[in-house]
């Protein structure tokens, strides 16, 4: 009898298609890859967040003004996480990158304000500073097999003491107004409608190529409603948020900024032979090295290249503060850390996107910014921080294993 149940249940379970019988919510979060569905969670986080300081601030948390400052605050945190996740990918960590960041903003304001040099030669020296530090920590990781975490710790002290004598431990200021641009100047009105309709412009026809090419090499691409719809809402989302920033005083240069970086270094992760080779070593050092990767060399480039990347970022914080501060990017190396590992960028190496890691910045900024208007003491700021982290880092293990 057993066997006559089994011989009529045999059937129905070879018919039934992986889909029959789930609701398109289900069926739609299937298709999801694990990258995908991090950041879905981030968005959710982050939406939780908004309602929640809206909420408790009389809706004054999405006021223009606020998110315009919101933003501009996430620019720094996000530029410098954009240049740590690459670290991170190929499994190796930077906590130089505040003292870097000080350091660095601390000769840019020295060469504006004390020798009166011109910007585009302040920025040039600045950059190229940066890419020589960057360069000096990779040098120590790559070819001297230092830990990166020793190297790096020591450059912390290091170029904190360097910023506090080249500036005599006191604040150069006030820089020229063609520095101070940098990062406090606005896209004049109109011109981030333009930036937001290229972007979606671009998504939309990166849909159409990405589908196009796997209908070339007999793939079976998603749905159509699928991916138009995550190119839409992204696309809305966009549109929405320089709505608002119009609504102030427009786009942020900083903003800008970054946004190009996040364009160029996602390209350069996914389109380039050297993305691919910073994965494949973060993922498995030795398979990588059998299959030909010169690994001392783009472990030293990477370094190199977050330098170049911190160099920006201390350009803007400069420019933003309007002077050099011996005090200035302390602890920055933390929150880029921590932006990193909550936007899915696995310590351990091989795992991590330049979005997520903004998306991570954008998080952390949002909660600093909530927690400042509600006037939440400081170390509460700093313990929610610290607990996130924690947990971030928990579920990254979890994910491992």
């Amino acid at each position: 009898m057993i066997k006559t149940l089994m011989g009529a249940v045999a059937p129905l379970s070879r018919d039934r298609s992986p889909g029959q019988g789930t609701g398109p919510v289900v069926s739609m979060l299937k298709r999801l890859t694990t990258a995908q569905m991090q950041m879905l969670v981030m968005v959710a986080a982050l939406l939780i967040i908004a309602v929640f300081f809206t909420l408790a601030t009389d809706g004054s948390f999405i006021s223009s003004r606020n998110v315009s400052n919101l933003i501009r605050q996430t620019a720094i945190v996000g530029i410098l996480a954009i240049g740590m996740v690459f670290v991170i990918i190929s499994a190796e960590i930077d906590l130089s990158v505040g003292s870097m960041m000080g350091l660095l903003g601390g000769i840019a304001a020295i060469m504006d304000v004390w020798y009166g040099v011109p910007l585009p030669l302040t920025i040039l020296i600045t950059l190229a500073s940066g890419l020589l530090l960057g360069l000096f920590n990779g040098w120590w990781v790559a070819y001297q097999k230092v830990p990166s975490f020793i190297v790096t710790l020591a450059g912390m002290l290091a170029f904190r003491g360097a910023l506090v004598g080249l500036t005599d431990g006191s604040t150069v200021a006030p820089t020229s107004g063609a520095l101070s641009s940098i990062g406090q100047s606005y896209l004049p009105g109109g011109w981030g409608w333009s930036f937001g309709i290229l972007v979606g412009a671009g998504l939309l026809l990166s849909v159409m190529k990405k589908r196009g090419s796997q209908r070339l090499h007999d793939l079976k691409p998603a749905p159509v409603a699928f991916d138009y719809g995550k190119a839409g809402v992204t696309v809305l989302a966009l549109l929405g948020l320089l709505w608002v920033l119009e609504e102030y005083r427009g786009l942020p240069t900083p903003v800008l900024i970054m946004a190009a970086l996040i364009l160029v270094m996602t390209l350069v992760s996914r389109r380039t032979a050297f993305g691919r080779r910073i994965y494949a070593i973060g993922g498995n050092l030795e398979a990588a090295r059998m299959s030909g990767v010169n690994v001392e060399m783009n472990k030293m480039l990477v370094f190199g290249l977050n330098g170049l990347i911190v160099a920006i970022a201390a350009l803007i914080l400069t420019s933003r503060l309007g002077a050099g501060s011996p005090s200035a990017g302390n602890m920055a190396e933390l929150d880029a850390i921590a932006a990193c590992v909550i936007g899915g960028t696995s310590l351990a190496g091989g795992i991590g996107s330049v979005f997520g890691a903004i998306m991570g910045a954008l998080i952390m900024a949002s909660l600093d910014n909530g927690m400042s208007m509600l006037d939440v003491p400081t170390f509460w700021q700093m313990i929610v921080k610290g607990g996130i982290l924690l947990l971030a880092v928990w579920m990254d293990a979890k994910t491992r294993k």
